[in-house]
């Protein structure tokens, strides 16, 4: 049996409070995926990102800041762990919405939720951790 400490593969990206970070935020994940040889899940994944990215930009990041992107795969391990980092003050609370059908917006988590294994949001100060999970 092996008693080391499994450390988790990271990978991290700074993106600006801005519209293109988020087809950046996707290519980096794309890139980490590939890396990482986890193409089963990567069109969900990737839909994931750009939605907490989305909603990082619209609800988290205030003007002049941006938003961390981490990307955790533990050695030998079976998970993907996907967080949004933000400096925001944390006050409107992060849950899924139901918008009306002819609403715009609204269902990034919704999204996130159905797609992901699992997803939450944890403490930063500032700002929030918004994170999802998906198992192969």
């Amino acid at each position: 049996m092996n008693d080391e400490l499994q450390l988790p593969c990271l990978r991290a990206a700074f993106y600006r409070r801005e519209r293109r970070s988020i087809p950046a935020a996707r290519r980096f994940t794309a890139a980490a995926l590939a890396e990482w040889g986890l193409d089963a899940r990567a069109d969900e994944v990737l839909l994931c990102v750009s939605e907490l990215a989305t909603n990082a930009l619209v609800h988290g990041v205030a003007p002049g800041r941006g938003f961390r992107l981490h990307l955790y795969r533990p050695e030998g391990g079976s998970l993907l762990r996907v967080e949004l980092h933000d400096g925001g003050d944390g006050e409107e609370e992060v849950r899924v919405r139901k918008p009306g059908t002819r609403s715009e917006s609204g269902r990034g988590l919704m999204l996130v939720s159905a797609l992901s294994d699992a997803w939450g949001v944890g403490e930063r100060n500032p700002g929030k951790i918004v994170w999802c999970e998906f198992h192969d």
